[in-house]
C-alpha cells in the first residue's frame, strides 16, 4: 500500500491507482467529469488539476512544480505529495466551471438531471456565483439518438464518458464525437442507433442532464424517490441494482456498484423489465375453493386453512404422497420456509425445482469477446435463484426430483397434493404440467399472474413481486446476495415470507436476516451475504 501526502495530511492507498480516485477515497470532494474508474482516462475536462512536489532539475530538492497535473491521469507513488487546496488549483477550478457554463440553458427547474446532477453541485461549491457571460448563448439541438434515449446537446460537457462507454464496455460503437473544436457534438454514427443491450448505462455515466432515459422523462423528482438495495431477478448474473419508488409506484432501476458482479453497470433487459410487477393479471389475494365456488380468505384465516387442506391429504393418502415445487424466482428464505413447513407435515415428502427458463446464450460485453475478456455478461438462465434453490434441496435431502420427474409423479399418481410455486413473469404452465395438475386431490397455487394452473387449485397466495419482498438470491457463481422491499404489496396482497412464516408456525414479523439465522445450521451458506461496498456519488 503506498503512502502520499494530499493536502499535508498522509494517507495510506491502493497501489498504481490514481491521486484522483485515492483523494476521493479519502473523502476529498475532487471535482471530475470525464474520469470514471472503470472507463480508461482521457484527461479532457481539466477539473482535477492538482499541484504535485517534484525534485528541482538541478539542485534535486522537492518543491511544488510549476505547472499543475491531472490528479486522474497520475499515480499514485509512495511517499508523493500534493495538494488541492492552493489558490491555483481553486482559480483553476473556477475559470473551468465558466467556461462549461458559458453555453449550458438554465434548465434545471425541468431537468430530469436536477438533484443528482454534477454540473449543479460544482457550480455552487466550485465555480462563480455570476456569470459574465453577456453575449447569446449557443444552442444546441435536441437529438433522438435512439428508441429509449435522448440527447440535449446544449446540456453536454463533451466528458465523452458515453463515447467511451460504447467503444470499451458495450462494443458497440454507436456514438462520437463530430466536429472540431466549439463545434464538437456527441453523435451516433449514420444509420446506426443507439439501440444495443445495455445502452441504458450512458445515461447513468452522464454526469449532467445531456443524455436523458425516454422512459423516466419528466416521471418524478429524484429528490422525492426512495432508493432501497436490491438485485435484479432478469437473470442468475445477479447485478447489484438500487430500486428507486415513490408513493408505491416504481419508477427507475439503476445499476449499483459490485465488483464481484457487474461492476458499475446492468442491461436494458433489466433495467426496463419490471413492468410486469403491474400487470392487471397478477394475483392479489389469498382464496380457497369451497364446493365449486371461490371465497376470498382473511390472511387470519391462512394458516389454517393450508395446513388442514395439507394434513388431510397426508392422512388420507399418506406422507409420501405430498410434494412442493419450489420456483428458481423465490428468495432461499422463503424457498427454506415452504421446504422445511412441507417436511414437517410429511417427512417423506417429494421436493423439486420449478422450471429455470433458458433463453438463446450467455452474451459477453464488449461484443464479440470471450467470456475471460468479458467486463458484462447477461446470463441465458432468466431467473435470479437457481442456485439457492439447488443449496437447499441439497440440504435437506431425502426424496429430491427434477421438475419433469416431478410433474410426471403427479401425472402417474404417485403425488396426490402438491404445492407448487410460480412467480414467473413470462407464461410457464405448460401442457404436461396443467394436465398432471388436475389429478391432484390437494392443489397449493403460489403464483403472480392467473394461468391455467388457476382452475386446479384449492388454495390460491399471491406471489408478490421481488420488488416488494426481502431475502436473499444466490447467483449463478455462488455469491449470496440479499435484496430490501422497494414498495407496499399490491392491496389485499401479503409479502410471501410474511405468511410462509406464519404457514411454518412461526410468530411476528418476517424479515430475511431472521430467517437467515434459523436456516444457518442446515444451509450454512446463507450465514454470510456479500453486500458489496456503497461508493460515494462522486466515484463514478
Amino acid at each position: 500500500m503506498a503512502r502520499i501526502i494530499i493536502d499535508e495530511r498522509e494517507y495510506e492507498c491502493r497501489d498504481g491507482v490514481p491521486v484522483l480516485l485515492a483523494a476521493l477515497e479519502a473523502g476529498f470532494d475532487v471535482p471530475h467529469y470525464c474520469y470514471h474508474p472503470s472507463l480508461s482516462v482521457v484527461a479532457s475536462c481539466r477539473l482535477c488539476l492538482m499541484e504535485m512536489k517534484l525534485p528541482h532539475p538541478k539542485t534535486g530538492e522537492m518543491g511544488w512544480a510549476p505547472k499543475m497535473f491531472p490528479s486522474c491521469q497520475t499515480p499514485v507513488k509512495d511517499g508523493m505529495e500534493v495538494r488541492f487546496n492552493s489558490d491555483a488549483v481553486q482559480e483553476n477550478q473556477r475559470y473551468c466551471m465558466e467556461f462549461f457554463l458559458i453555453n449550458h440553458p438554465l434548465d434545471c427547474p425541468v431537468c430530469d438531471k436536477a438533484g443528482e446532477c454534477y454540473l449543479q453541485d460544482y457550480s455552487e461549491k466550485f465555480g462563480n456565483a455570476t456569470s459574465r457571460m453577456v453575449d447569446q448563448k449557443t444552442k444546441g439541438p435536441k437529438k433522438d439518438v435512439g428508441p429509449k434515449t435522448l440527447l440535449y446537446t446544449d446540456r453536454c460537457v463533451m466528458c465523452t464518458r458515453c463515447v467511451r462507454f460504447t467503444e470499451e464496455i458495450s462494443g458497440t460503437h454507436e456514438l462520437c464525437v463530430i466536429n472540431r473544436g466549439v463545434m464538437n457534438q456527441i453523435d451516433v454514427f449514420p444509420g446506426i442507433p443507439l439501440d444495443n443491450k445495455m445502452q441504458g448505462n450512458v445515461v447513468d455515466v452522464c454526469p449532467v442532464g445531456a443524455l436523458l432515459d425516454k422512459d423516466f422523462l419528466f416521471k418524478q423528482r429524484v429528490w422525492l424517490l426512495r432508493s432501497a438495495d436490491s438485485i435484479c431477478p432478469g437473470c442468475s448474473t445477479g447485478c447489484s441494482i438500487d430500486v428507486d419508488a415513490n408513493e408505491d409506484g416504481l419508477w427507475r432501476v439503476k445499476p449499483r456498484y459490485n465488483p464481484k458482479v457487474n461492476d458499475y453497470w446492468m442491461c436494458d433487459e433489466g433495467r426496463f423489465g419490471w413492468k410486469y410487477a403491474f400487470s392487471k393479471n397478477r394475483i392479489t389475494q389469498a382464496a380457497t375453493r369451497r364446493g365449486g365456488d371461490w371465497e376470498t380468505l382473511e390472511w387470519s384465516e391462512v394458516p389454517e386453512v393450508v395446513n388442514f387442506r395439507l394434513t388431510q391429504c397426508v392422512q388420507e393418502h399418506g406422507a409420501e404422497k405430498i410434494g412442493a415445487l419450489l420456483s428458481p424466482m423465490m428468495s432461499c428464505e422463503e424457498a427454506w420456509l415452504l421446504a422445511t413447513h412441507i417436511r414437517k407435515i410429511a417427512p417423506e415428502s417429494t421436493l423439486a425445482m420449478g422450471p429455470v427458463p433458458i433463453v438463446g446464450e450467455d452474451e459477453c460485453f464488449p461484443v464479440g469477446c470471450s467470456p475471460e475478456e468479458a467486463r458484462f455478461s447477461i446470463s441465458k438462465e432468466k431467473c435470479p435463484n437457481r442456485r439457492g434453490i439447488e443449496m437447499i434441496l441439497d440440504a435437506l435431502g431425502g426424496s429430491v426430483l427434477s421438475f419433469e420427474a416431478f410433474v410426471q409423479s403427479v401425472a402417474d399418481g404417485k403425488i396426490n397434493g402438491a404445492w407448487i410455486a410460480g412467480g414467473y413473469p413470462e407464461p410457464w404452465v405448460e401442457k404436461d404440467l396443467a394436465t398432471a395438475a388436475a389429478k391432484l386431490d390437494v392443489l397449493v397455487l403460489q403464483d403472480l399472474m392467473c394461468t391455467d394452473l388457476l382452475a386446479q387449485a384449492d388454495v390460491v397466495l399471491p406471489f408478490c413481486a421481488w420488488t416488494e419482498r426481502e431475502g436473499c438470491f444466490v447467483n449463478r457463481d455462488g455469491l449470496v446476495q440479499p435484496f430490501k422491499k422497494a414498495r407496499s404489496a399490491p392491496e389485499g396482497a401479503q409479502r410471501d415470507g410474511q405468511y410462509l412464516f406464519e404457514i411454518a408456525g412461526h410468530r411476528g414479523l418476517y424479515s430475511g436476516a431472521r430467517v437467515r439465522e434459523m436456516m444457518a445450521d442446515s444451509v450454512p451458506a446463507v450465514a454470510e451475504v456479500y453486500v458489496p461496498p456503497r461508493v460515494p456519488k462522486y466515484q463514478h
